[in-house]
């Protein structure tokens, strides 16, 4: 494919890279959720992506795509919940191709619905582990290689409901907004280091992750209302501002918080309210 080789020579690891199918009436069609496009993305644009799952099936796919395009992937499978998975990750990248310049911590899931009164405790802790401990692990690992290698990138994958209250479910919007908090942090950390730390903050983006057995046509379009475009997102749109953040072109751009949203952000008194048709609307991939 003939685009702009900016990543050429760099490193990139991509946590959660695989993507489920998407049921139809005509059976499965292949779903392409933030990882998976993010690191199509970035393999087209010349980095030598390492891709992290826990499903080898999806992992595969997303590595056959990437072939398909003559990018460069390894497939690690592994579990970045766990300290040892996420020190792997990075031993095998760095063993691979000697370097890591990108990190993009992707792994997010909807976790257990409900108010404070309501939710699972248990399934509340489990699900802050893979939204935000996640990605405190790879950090840990990823940065002593990028300082070695005199600086570095990282994206983490927040979300609109992370900027925002009026969620139906306390777990989600309290994980993505510690993802918000945790990349400033972060990037006031290691600015020294010359590693940049920014995330994307996805809006009503249709991926896998939201077509759900209930996701009709007109919650689809209460979704794109959702924004000022009134346009529906999908991956692609994620992976692109991933693509930016990443890359040279915003060397001189760290703890951002950079919404791909289609405009829901700058006016969110535009969207519709909770307990209109849109309260039950799946929250983004």
């Amino acid at each position: 494919m003939a685009v702009d080789q900016r990543l050429a020579g760099k490193v990139a690891i991509v946590t959660g890279a695989g993507s489920r199918s998407i049921p139809g009436a005509d059976g499965e069609a292949e779903g392409v959720g933030n990882g998976r496009a993010t690191a199509v993305v970035l393999a087209r644009h010349g980095a030598r992506v390492t891709l992290v799952d826990r499903n080898p099936d999806w992992l595969a796919r997303t590595q056959a795509m990437i072939e398909a395009e003559d990018g460069v992937s390894l497939a690690v499978l592994a579990d970045v919940t766990l300290a040892a998975d996420c020190a792997r990750i990075v031993r095998e990248t760095v063993r691979s191709w000697g370097r890591l310049d990108i990190l993009v911590n992707n792994v997010g899931i909807g976790g257990p619905p409900g108010t404070a009164v309501e939710v699972d405790i248990e399934a509340w802790d489990r699900a802050m582990r893979v939204n935000v401990t996640s990605m405190v692990l790879m950090a840990k690992y990823a940065i002593p290689e990028m300082i070695a290698g005199g600086g570095g990138s990282i994206v983490n994958v927040a979300s609109y409901a992370g900027l925002f209250g009026g969620h139906p479910s306390l777990l989600y919007p309290t994980s993505k907004g510690a993802v918000v908090n945790m990349t400033r942090a972060m990037a006031a950390h290691h600015a020294a280091d010359r590693i940049r730390v920014n995330a994307v903050a996805p809006g009503m983006v249709y991926t896998p992750m939201v077509r759900a057995p209930g996701m009709t046509e007109e919650l689809r379009e209460a979704r794109r209302s959702r924004s000022l475009l009134k346009v529906e997102g999908e991956a692609w749109d994620v992976a692109y501002g991933v693509l930016y953040l990443a890359g040279d072109e915003s060397r001189w751009v760290t703890g951002i918080v950079l919404p791909v949203d289609a405009g829901a952000s700058a006016a969110p008194s535009a969207s519709p309210r909770r307990g209109s048709n849109a309260g039950t609307v799946p929250e983004p991939g």
